[in-house]
């Protein structure tokens, strides 16, 4: 197989340690496991970091010289039958070192809460169907969690964390494309952590120097931009203004438009972190433009279009998919947004994976998510978890060898939800191949870790203040 930088790096083998520290919010929580075999053993649920430190408990008081000589002998014996017997170990099981699969989820958590509460949610959602499936190798799935906030460089110190001292075999995020970056070529690209974000969009990411061990289950930008441009076209426009966040998410998004555009357009840049955008919002609109294209998220999309309507520079607007947010319009008032149009994921209509899905998600959760970005959460989740089980290993190279597999058949089709995820499991251990079937998308993953098909949703904000999706857009090749 050829990575995407032409070659493969191995892998960490081994990576949970004993006693981790754990953050006091994240105290292990314990329940009955029922593995496949159906026998009953004493496991972590998954949902909360957990890990245990293997402890010898020694005789009490001062043992006289032939319970130490007993002690000794019995330990020699033991000794020799295990490195009698490690010769005839497969590669992979020495691998895993017979420990459970441990998921990292890093996210910002700072952002909306709504977003990271529903994102918390999928993956939860993800780790409880794999162990209700029996969990990985026959042991509960267990997980740690890490705070990416906005900031790259925070985000890198807590990949290091989640590899270093919580020993993560794989990690699902982070979710902005600023972090996912440095992420990948510091952290999980030289130590060998297979890593799948959900969110992260940028064209830049195709070729990050990452050893081959980042894919996403989003689709790149290079497939929104050319949507977006044709949504502003369908609403009439043929001039308009271009503002975008300053990183690798905002530029990735701003170039795809602006090659599918071809009309005139006023692109200004902005810094995220700003009190006021007046001044960038009249140099986007010097030209004429007649709408704003807004490519930011939605705190600062908020500051932004109600600056622009407040100052009458535009009325007009059409958002990208960091703006699918119902805080946005409620902020600013269904009066003026409703009706403005946008572009973010969307799910291939009819498909029985997405249903299954959220006949889960609605049972355990109560209601659907409104938000982008949650179903790839979970996607991302079981494909690691169904490829680890596929290389019987919790190696990172081995697990990352099995990513492409998993999501692209020959094999059985299984599908998103608690039945589809249990069945894949059973087919895996018994040898079998699978070809999982996403909740968001399929996982059919390229040489870069892109997604080779998948759906670009259009959306708009309604007057009742609702965020309505309107049609997909198909992408394959």
């Amino acid at each position: 197989m050829n990575g995407r930088n032409g070659r493969l790096q191995a892998g960490r083998d081994s990576a949970t340690l004993g006693g981790h520290a754990m953050p006091c919010c994240m105290l292990p929580t314990w329940t009955r496991f029922r593995n496949r075999s159906g026998t009953n053993e004493e496991g972590c649920a998954g949902i909360t970091t957990c890990g245990r430190a293997a402890a010898f408990a020694g005789p009490v008081g001062n043992p006289g010289i032939s319970s130490w000589r007993r002690l000794l002998l019995g330990a020699f014996a033991a000794a020799s039958l295990f490195l009698a017997g490690a010769v005839e170990v497969p590669v992979a099981a020495q691998s895993d070192g017979g420990r459970s699969l441990k998921i990292g989820f890093l996210i910002d958590f700072s952002g909306g809460t709504l977003a990271a509460r529903d994102r918390r949610r999928a993956f939860d959602l993800a780790i409880k169907h794999v162990n209700q499936g029996g969990g990985v190798l026959g042991r509960p799935v267990t997980v740690a969690i890490g705070d990416a906030t906005a900031r790259p460089d925070v985000a890198v110190a807590e990949a290091r964390r989640l590899v270093d001292v919580e020993g993560v075999h794989a990690i699902v995020g982070p979710n902005s494309s600023a972090s996912t970056l440095p992420v990948a070529e510091r952290v999980i690209g030289p130590a060998g952590i297979p890593t799948v974000s959900f969110s992260a969009t940028s064209p830049k990411l195709t070729t990050a120097a990452d050893n081959d061990f980042l894919f996403r289950t989003a689709l790149s930008d290079v497939t929104q931009g050319p949507v977006l441009a044709e949504v502003a076209r369908d609403r009439g426009f043929g001039n308009v203004g271009l503002i975008h966040v300053d990183d690798a998410w905002g530029r990735g998004l701003a170039d795809a438009f602006g090659a599918a555009w071809k009309r005139p357009i006023k692109a200004v840049a902005i810094e995220r972190d700003r009190a006021s955008f007046l001044a960038e919002l009249r140099a986007s609109a010097a030209g004429g433009a007649q709408a704003l294209v807004v490519i930011a998220s939605d705190r600062a999309a908020i500051t932004m279009v109600r600056e622009a309507l407040d100052h009458g520079i535009y009325k007009q607007f059409v958002f990208g998919d960091g703006a699918k947010r119902v805080g946005l319009v409620r902020a600013i008032g269904g009066a003026r947004l409703g009706g403005m149009y946008g572009t973010g994921p969307a799910t291939a209509p009819g498909s029985r994976a997405s249903d299954a899905w959220e006949a889960a998600y609605v049972n355990e959760y109560g209601s659907l998510p409104v938000l982008a970005y949650v179903k790839e959460v979970y996607d991302a989740t079981i494909a690691l978890a169904l490829a680890a089980e596929a290389a019987g290993s919790t190696g990172g190279a081995a697990i990352r060898d099995r990513l492409r597999d998993v999501g692209s058949g020959p094999g059985t089709v299984v599908i998103a939800g608690p039945r589809g995820v249990a069945e894949a499991l059973r087919v895996l251990s018994g040898g079998g191949e699978v070809d999982y079937e996403g909740a968001a998308n399929s996982v059919d993953w390229d040489e870069n870790g892109d997604l080779r098909r998948g759906h670009i949703g259009i959306w708009r904000f309604t007057g009742d203040e609702r965020i309505e999706d309107v049609r997909a857009v198909t992408f394959g090749r």
